[in-house]
């Protein structure tokens, strides 16, 4: 749920660097070709939210930085770029209605399958600051019962931003009201300020690991569901075509897909639809 943003972040005053028709497209074309997201309408953004932290860090213009970034790969300032340019905006029980259906149909489905190995493989592709994650868990313990102790849950989350796998990792929120009373006591632990951490048993049920959905999907296991929601939109339609088919090859024949209801797959795609935002191969 890595979406980018679309205003200019931080407050007050301060001069921004302006960035040349040459350099934008030089990083627009990097960033596109190398982590899928579409900057083309971002210029305002992009000065915005650099200007500032490439100050602080030395830059005199944007020509250095890009120089420098294209020519080193340098990890510090891709995470510098990468950060600053997405928005982590995500919620506990989002798009409800979805995980009405990941409840009801899915989940059984799945625990049928695996009655013998008891062995579940879920992956938050996009996860952001981890409340998918947390939130499938919390179903997946819910569903189980007793018996989830049997059971191998744990499930993969990802996402190309480091702040916010750092944040995901804490599990600390403000929680919404949507989240069940019941939800509140048992998978959660009160905080200072009238904040929640995300119980010790649902944390240690996600294995949050940095990845680039551009990157070839080679993970031990192949997927009985992929969640990516609210990714895709900021993609262009080649780079989501090829992203949905990486997907299909990393899931498990019957094998689910759920993406968010703002977002749709190709015509040609792979998987056949079965509901709103959410496929099975």
């Amino acid at each position: 749920m890595n979406n980018v943003g679309s205003g200019v972040g931080g407050s007050g005053s301060f001069s921004a660097l302006s960035i040349s028709d040459n350099d934008f497209n030089r990083l627009v074309k990097f960033v596109q070709s190398n982590y899928g997201i579409d900057l083309s309408q971002k210029k305002q953004l992009i000065t915005g939210r650099l200007s500032t932290p490439l100050k602080q860090r030395g830059y005199q213009n944007f020509t250095d930085f890009v120089n420098h970034v294209l020519q080193t790969k340098d990890n510090d300032l891709i995470t510098l770029l990468l950060d600053k340019l997405t928005t982590n905006y995500t919620f506990f029980m989002r798009e409800k209605e979805h995980l009405d259906l990941f409840c009801q149909k899915i989940i059984p489905d799945i625990v049928q399958r695996h009655q013998k190995d008891k062995t579940l493989a879920i992956w938050s592709a996009g996860c952001s600051t981890g409340e998918e994650p947390y939130n499938i868990t919390m179903f997946l313990f819910d569903y189980l019962g007793p018996q989830a102790a049997q059971w191998d849950t744990r499930l993969l989350a990802t996402d190309i931003s480091n702040r916010a796998m750092t944040a995901a990792k804490k599990g600390v929120y403000e929680l919404p009201d949507t989240i069940p009373p019941e939800w509140k006591k048992k998978y959660f632990v009160p905080q200072p300020g009238g904040q929640y951490q995300v119980a010790p048993k649902v944390r240690d049920n996600v294995i949050f690991q940095p990845f680039n959905l551009m990157d070839p999907i080679h993970f031990r296991r192949k997927f009985d569901v992929i969640f990516c929601r609210n990714v895709m939109i900021y993609f262009d339609q080649p780079t989501k075509d090829a992203l949905v088919k990486r997907f299909y090859d990393a899931t498990v024949p019957g094998g689910y897909l759920l993406i968010s209801k703002s977002e749709n797959l190709s015509a040609n795609a792979p998987y056949r639809r079965l509901a709103p935002s959410t496929f099975q191969k």
